[in-house]
């Protein structure tokens, strides 16, 4: 992960939206069981990161296999796997992923190559595992991050209808730290 990251670390003193039920409902993990998404949305610094990787490590206290991939990183492994031959294996690693964490989605726009891949990703784990996707976008702006608009509709469907969400907003939480 990103960071190390627990719930008794979650400062919910800041005001910045945070619904502290709903996080203690997340930290149980019935939504991964119902294979549900999770999008956490907000200002740079707000703690999206830190969220979603306190909900991984609680993931994976509960033995569920997890992966942490920052949007970036992904799409280009994803590329470099389909280059090299591996893409079909590294996508599967990533199917059978219980909670897939990408972080910082919408830093560039995605190429229309990276469009079918994302897609095929996407669709794999729809119904069937969870992702957790952070951005400091808030979704109605995600279809502008695409080349391909046919392949964006099919794609944020697929993320955004029955997800969870977390909007969160405010200062920076770097300005509290000491």
């Amino acid at each position: 992960f990103k960071q190390q990251a627990s719930f008794e670390q979650i400062n919910f003193n800041q005001p910045r939206g945070i619904d502290k039920n709903m996080l203690l409902r997340l930290q149980q993990g019935d939504w991964l069981k119902k294979s549900k998404d999770l999008i956490i949305t907000g200002p740079t610094g707000v703690g999206k990161s830190f969220i979603a990787c306190a909900l991984g490590f609680q993931a994976c206290s509960q033995e569920l296999r997890t992966m942490y991939f920052t949007a970036n990183k992904l799409l280009d492994r994803m590329t470099l796997a389909k280059a090299d031959g591996s893409y079909f294996k590294f996508m599967d690693k990533i199917a059978k992923t219980k909670l897939l964490i990408i972080d910082d989605f919408g830093l560039k726009q995605i190429d229309h190559k990276q469009c079918n891949m994302l897609l095929d990703l996407v669709d794999e784990r729809h119904g069937s595992s969870s992702t957790i996707i952070t951005s400091q976008l808030p979704v109605k702006s995600w279809f502008d991050c695409f080349m391909e608009p046919t392949v964006a509709d099919a794609i944020l469907d697929r993320l955004t209808n029955g997800s969870y969400r977390i909007e969160l907003q405010g200062e920076s939480m770097r300005k509290f730290r000491k």
